[in-house]
């Protein structure tokens, strides 16, 4: 049984059955770990949202903040529909209730002990450990999935907070997990995160730096797969797998396998353009 992460899909429903041929995906003896951002951008959301979905126990996908956005707006917490054509086709659907309520019950962190890996979106602050981390994304998922979801989904955005503190309470709190396990790419020297930046980190300003390089962090040999961050691209390292290497730009779509002690690197051309 194989194992690959995969990165942000972003409605790329033509790649990504192109790189499944590419690595023989088999679907009930492989496993996809699929990093967020299944839909939006790509020409073809519906069509990959389904066909995740149909994948069952084969697909392992984790909360994107593109993802999240198509639930505000499926449910109107946000009425900016505009912004993201490409989601209208979901939108519109006669399955996209059922949808949306698959994609509302996935989580934002995944954790496999045997390869002590953590699949995430962006990643995940420096003084949670994997179980703090797993612990900080159940409380989003229960709010998501509880009765009053709605509310959460419209009091999601925003920037603020910028740093963790335990003392955190109510949507100010989950507002904050999603933004680290979402959106979060630079960390400033006391630790706040720098949402505005989403370039190269060479080309960020002097003091700031990318999550994985806290010089304390409480995740400790975990690797960490994300995806996220299509301009840091492709990283393959003990410690941590960058996969979004700009599909949906017109650059690669990236496969890596994760349950071989070297991890296999297959790609495919990205969206056409």
């Amino acid at each position: 049984m194989a194992i690959y992460a995969i990165g942000d899909l972003q409605g790329c429903y033509d790649p990504f059955r192109r790189l499944l041929d590419a690595i023989d995906f088999k679907p009930g003896e492989d496993t996809l770990w699929l990093t967020g951002d299944l839909v939006n951008r790509g020409p073809k959301s519906l069509k990959t949202l389904r066909f995740v979905r149909e994948l069952g126990d084969s697909a392992v996908t984790v909360l994107g903040n593109h993802d999240l956005h198509l639930l505000a707006l499926q449910s109107d917490a946000v009425h900016n529909g505009n912004r993201f054509r490409s989601l209208r086709k979901v939108l519109r659907a006669e399955d996209s209730d059922e949808l949306c309520h698959w994609l509302r019950h996935r989580p934002l962190a995944h954790y496999d002990t045997s390869l002590d890996t953590l699949l995430v979106h962006a990643g995940t602050y420096p003084s949670w450990s994997v179980s703090k981390t797993l612990a900080r994304a159940a409380e989003v998922e229960a709010a998501l999935q509880g009765d009053a979801y709605v509310n959460l989904l419209g009091k999601m955005y925003g920037n603020a907070p910028v740093k963790w503190t335990g003392s955190l309470t109510g949507y100010k709190r989950l507002r904050f997990i999603i933004n680290c396990l979402t959106r979060m790419r630079m960390l400033m020297p006391d630790g706040s995160l720098d949402l505005n930046f989403s370039g190269a980190p060479f080309r960020a300003r002097r003091g700031l730096k990318p999550w994985y390089l806290a010089e304390a962090h409480a995740w400790k040999n975990t690797r960490i797969v994300f995806g996220h961050w299509s301009a840091l691209g492709l990283v393959v390292l003990p410690n941590r797998i960058s996969v979004d290497t700009g599909c949906v730009w017109g650059r690669e779509l990236t496969a890596v396998r994760l349950d071989k002690r070297l991890p296999r690197v297959v790609q495919v051309t990205g969206q056409q353009r």
